[in-house]
């Protein structure tokens, strides 16, 4: 599998979690990779994105204040840290690669499977 998420689970509100995203393959083809939430029949968005070298990232306001975009660059590993999660945050969270600065999906074209974050009280 040449790009895997995984961190998610069932987790309990006011809990954190924290996802990975590893890509099993170079990556050097790609500037800017970003998480994304998608919600049972609805369409995949944006969360926040980030150059590949990290530095500036762009966090879009439904991923504002609870959720933190991190990086290891030598390990071209990348990490969403989400605390105090509600049940609101329940969703599969995809991590994706592309080559531009975009939160349009489709300007993504290198995706992992998703991993699923469950949120219950």
């Amino acid at each position: 599998v040449p790009l895997v998420e995984s961190g998610g689970g069932s987790v309990q509100t006011g809990g954190p979690l924290k996802l990975t995203c590893e890509p099993s393959r170079p990556i050097y083809i790609y500037n800017y990779m970003g998480w994304f939430r998608q919600y049972p029949g609805k369409a995949r968005e944006a969360g926040a994105i980030s150059s590949t070298l990290g530095g500036h990232k762009d966090v879009r306001s439904k991923f504002q204040g609870r959720f933190t975009m991190s990086e290891d660059t030598a390990k071209d590993t990348f990490y969403l840290q989400i605390s105090n999660l509600k049940a609101e945050d329940t969703a599969m969270y995809f991590c994706g690669f592309g080559r531009l600065f975009s939160i349009n999906v489709d300007d993504f074209n290198f995706w992992g499977q998703g991993t699923q974050v469950t949120v219950s009280s």
